[in-house]
């Protein structure tokens, strides 16, 4: 969540940024009159005990007179009404809070939705194809390492099974994710794929409209991930780190799960936005003046990764209006598709600044002492949407694909045929 401080001293500031991702800005001063109220409440709250405390010593050491204790009674009932009330504004400014994105950096690049990223570099050469280049889909279902028609018929649309190479080329990228994570002290974590409500409201996972794209399993009161990012950004829930651990870097691979609900009709064929898939993530704890500098740490480790596997590809700032819920700025790369002629989304780079420690209440401790909120990022690693990339960017004309130097390496194999 948002910093109350900087929302009450900036009141302005914050509809401003806010208004850059479309965020009704109505709700900024509906917070600034509710959480006046909530003040004035707590003044009169602080005000009635230290008149109760008065009475108590008043009593006491007048041996009891009843002037006294019938003031202490009408205290005692003001106080718990005050209290009361005091509750019901203290939920209903929370209930406006988790409603509140986190504000964008102020050079972020503003902009509507994703037709308005900025490009900020494309590197490697597209090929150049002596024949129509096939969609991957044909090519691997063909190929026998994906089926999609057999997952539809078990678990419905937006499912596939991942199969013989296809497993494979997953499975090395995994591993080349953590080779390149390991030296630079990441440590690795199998997190949970489950996550309680509260929990995953704390980290600003549930707001908006995200709470559709989760899957809620109500008998047991509990969601499933939508990415590692989630189970691992509690790992240190209510934890102080010392500053000397920062930054503090993690590797998650789990199972995600996204209903896809705001995806109606898009990419309803193949593997590239489905219900249940894998991902490699990273994950970074930082002090708040160190968190620009790990972003583009993260970003040109994701870069080293898709350089070693030889696809073309551009990276792109995200504008305002297409940033997610979290992040404060936002890095995409997206692979070139020669058979749809387009750039794809296949990674994130998120840095978060301090929204979800707030929420997580994940703060490190300061050289002279003092106690400060962590930033937290998150960075796709792999997932399996450059598998697709592969097997469009690296396919023959006779239906076989090409594997790059590295994969051939960890697979054994130089070709898919």
């Amino acid at each position: 969540m948002l910093d109350v401080n900087f929302l009450r001293e900036n009141p302005d500031k914050v509809k401003e940024l806010l208004s850059r991702k479309g965020v009704d800005i109505k709700l900024v001063d509906k917070f600034t009159r509710v959480d006046g109220e909530w003040r004035q409440k707590t003044a009169a709250l602080e005000q009635l005990k230290s008149e109760q405390n008065a009475c108590t010593q008043s009593i006491s050491s007048a041996g009891g007179k009843e002037e006294f204790i019938a003031k202490a009674q009408i205290l005692k009932k003001r106080i718990l009404e005050i209290t009361e009330e005091h509750k019901l504004l203290d939920k209903k400014r929370d209930g406006i809070l988790v409603n509140l994105p986190n504000v964008p950096f102020e050079d972020a690049p503003r902009g509507k939705d994703e037709l308005e990223n900025k490009t900020v570099r494309e590197v490697g050469e597209k090929p150049v194809f002596d024949f129509e280049p096939r969609d991957y889909l044909d090519i691997a279902e063909n190929l026998g390492i994906i089926d999609v028609k057999t997952a539809a018929k078990v678990s419905g649309s937006r499912f596939g099974y991942f199969m013989k190479e296809g497993v494979l080329m997953e499975m090395a990228l995994s591993k080349m994710a953590l080779e390149a994570a390991l030296p630079h002290g990441f440590i690795p974590v199998i997190p949970p794929v489950m996550i309680r409500p509260e929990i995953y409201e704390s980290i600003g996972r549930l707001a908006s409209d995200q709470k559709e794209e989760r899957y809620y399993m109500e008998k047991d009161d509990i969601y499933l991930v939508g990415s590692s990012e989630h189970t691992l950004i509690p790992l240190h829930l209510g934890q102080t780190l010392d500053e000397s651990e920062l930054p503090k870097r993690y590797i998650g691979f789990s199972t995600c799960f996204r209903r896809e609900a705001g995806s109606y009709g898009k990419d309803t064929r193949g593997v590239l936005r489905v219900h249940q898939f894998n991902k490699v993530e990273f994950i970074s704890f930082t002090r708040p003046d160190d968190s620009e500098r790990e972003h583009r740490f993260l970003l040109s480790l994701q870069e080293e990764l898709m350089q070693k596997l030889e696809l073309p590809y551009r990276v792109v700032e995200n504008c305002t209006g297409d940033m997610g819920w979290t992040d404060a700025r936002q890095f995409d790369i997206e692979v070139w598709f020669p058979s749809q002629k387009k750039y794809r989304e296949t990674h994130s780079c998120s840095n978060t600044t301090d929204f979800q420690a707030r929420g997580m209440g994940t703060k490190y401790k300061t050289r002279d002492g003092k106690k400060e909120f962590v930033h937290t990022l998150n960075a796709t690693a792999f997932s399996q949407r450059p598998i697709p990339a592969l097997i469009e960017n690296f396919q023959t004309k006779n239906g076989t694909v090409k594997l790059p130097k590295i994969l051939a390496e960890y697979i054994g194999k130089d070709e898919i045929a």
